[in-house]
Order: structure tokens, then sequence, then C-alpha cells
């Protein structure tokens, strides 16, 4: 996998015969209470070092990805858009500054219905983000979660059910990641032998969970299943030819994984 060109909003990279872009959505601060280690206890005074704050907060990236594969634009998550912080939002002017035009995108699917993976879907003034959507996968078991939104009412009719093994197209494939919400998801890329594991809220906080990855999150729907989740992924992507893509890595939130004493870790490409 190689890095190919990039802009402020934007990163493209090679995988095999296929082309990956890294969509920058903007960003998030969130209080260190929200990484939690086992019993479900926060840190303190206690934070380890190793954690940078921004004004007392933990800054989380927002990041989606786009995979292109012989024309077919098939969309991993879509930002928050208008409908949370004025720090996100900037996925279409991502698109833009990547040389992407909305109505090019055929197929979204979400990892999870969480408001910063999902709310993308409408732009800020209102019309659906991308005209052309023929295909819009929602994990399964979030369905109901999906149908509660009222932003989203004009999509429930065009959602398809998303399980664990579907074949979005001849490289993506859905693997199950349950934990931080109850339909959790990811995308195995794969092309000439190379593999990229999409993924959303694997790992919030990149600086420590790969070292350390029993920490969780507070709002993760079962941490227990959440920690499980997260063990399974960091092994699997640290096989030989496998890169990550994360929701929440520092922009452009793409690397690789290796195995290490006690933990793992992670190498921006």
């Amino acid at each position: 996998m190689r890095k190919r060109g990039s802009g402020t909003n934007f990163a493209r990279y090679s995988l095999g015969d296929l082309t990956v872009v890294a969509l920058r959505d903007g960003f998030v601060d969130m209080p260190p209470s929200r990484l939690r280690q086992l019993g479900d206890r926060p840190f303190g005074a206690d934070l380890p070092a190793e954690i940078a704050l921004v004004d007392g907060k933990l800054r989380l990236s927002v990041n989606a990805f786009l995979v292109i594969d012989r024309g077919e634009h098939i969309l991993i998550d879509t930002g928050a858009a208008d409908a949370w912080l004025p720090t996100m939002g900037l996925l279409l002017r991502a698109l833009e500054e990547a040389g992407v035009a909305r109505g090019d995108i055929g197929t979204v699917a979400l990892t999870h219905t969480h408001e910063d993976h999902v709310n993308g879907l409408v732009a800020a003034d209102g019309s659906d983000a991308f005209p052309n959507l023929d295909r819009l996968f929602v994990p399964q078991a979030e369905l109901a979660l999906f149908d509660r939104e009222e932003r989203l009412a004009r999509f429930r009719r065009r959602r398809l059910p998303l399980g664990d093994g579907v074949r979005l197209s001849r490289a993506i494939t859905s693997v199950q990641a349950v934990g931080h919400e109850v339909g959790h998801t990811a995308f195995e890329v794969a092309s000439a032998g190379e593999i990229l594991l999409i993924w959303g809220d694997v790992v919030h906080v990149p600086t420590i969970q790969f070292a350390r990855p029993e920490l969780t999150w507070e709002l993760d729907a079962d941490q227990d299943q959440a920690r499980s989740a997260r063990q399974g992924m960091l092994e699997r992507a640290a096989r030989p030819g496998s890169y990550v893509a994360g929701a929440h890595l520092d922009f452009p939130g793409i690397g690789a994984v290796s195995a290490c004493e006690g933990g793992f870790r992670y190498s921006p490409l």
C-alpha cells in the first residue's frame, strides 16, 4: 500500500489495483474520563503521560474512507455534516479536494449508527449528500437505531441490512466487530495480496489503546465485547501485508499494526 497524493482534507493511496481515499470530516474533543480502565474506572491524576491533551481534552480525528474499484465508489461512513459540532462537517469539501464528485458515490456502508458516522448522509443545505446513492448498508442490529433518526427518515426505504461476511464488492467484505455498538462492523478490503481493515470505533485513543487494548471507552455499548473485538481486530491487522484505517486514528488514519510485548504498535503509513 502506498500513498499517491494528499491535500488538506484528503489522502489518496493505492491498495493493489484499488484506490483508497482517506477523507477528513474534522475532529471532536472529549473529556479524558471517557477512556476507561478495567472495571469501568476513569483515569484521574494517573493519566498516562503518552496521552496528549488539547486544552484538557482528548482530540479525536473523525475520518471516512472511500474505496474506488473499477469505477465503483464505495464510501465507508459519512461524517457528521452539520448535525453535531462545528469542528466537523468537512467530508464534502474533502471529496471536492480529492476530485471526487458527490454523484459518483453509489454505495455507502456504515460501521455503526452514531452521529459522527451517519449524519453526513444529509448535506448541510438539507439535500442528499450523495444524490446517486443506490445502496445504503446499515448493520442489521442497528436498523432500529437508524430508523429513530428523523434526519435520516428519507433513507429508511433504501437501507439494506448488513451482517457478517457480506460482500459489498469483489474486494470488500464486512467483518463483525460488535462492542462499541450492537452492530459495529469493520470492512476488509483485499487486492493483490494486500489487505486494508477499515474500522469505525475500535480504537478511540491511538496513543494508548494499541499498546493497552484492554482500555475501553465510556460510550461503548458493551465494554467487555468492545475489548474483545479490539483484541481480535488488532491480531487480524498485525498479519503480514495488512493495514488499518480507523475513523478516530489521527488523520489520515491509515497505518500498519505490529505485535509487541503486551500489546501492539501502530505506525502511520
